[in-house]
């Protein structure tokens, strides 16, 4: 018996590129996050100044997964023009 899949090429392969989005999500959130828990603890005495390490450093690494997973999905950054419209 032959097996009739066809091979969905990877430009359009939607699911792994979610996959990889999630998985680059996940990741530079969890680094991102114990690095600004690393510098909090090293650099900082107050809780709050530790937590707002720990939250920059998340939306630093949640930041950085966007810009990727957008490049990976439309394959470039989308331009902005001058009015502020894509």
């Amino acid at each position: 018996m032959t097996d009739n899949k066809r091979l969905v090429p990877e430009k359009y392969d939607v699911n792994a590129k979610w996959d990889d989005c999630l998985d680059l999500t996940v990741r530079r959130f969890v680094y991102s996050s114990a690095a600004g828990a690393f510098g909090g603890l090293l650099f900082f005495r107050s809780p709050v100044t530790r937590w707002a390490s720990v939250a920059l450093g998340a939306g630093i690494g949640i930041g950085s997964a966007y810009t990727e997973c957008s490049r990976n999905f439309y394959g470039y950054d989308a331009p902005v023009s001058q009015d502020g419209k894509q």
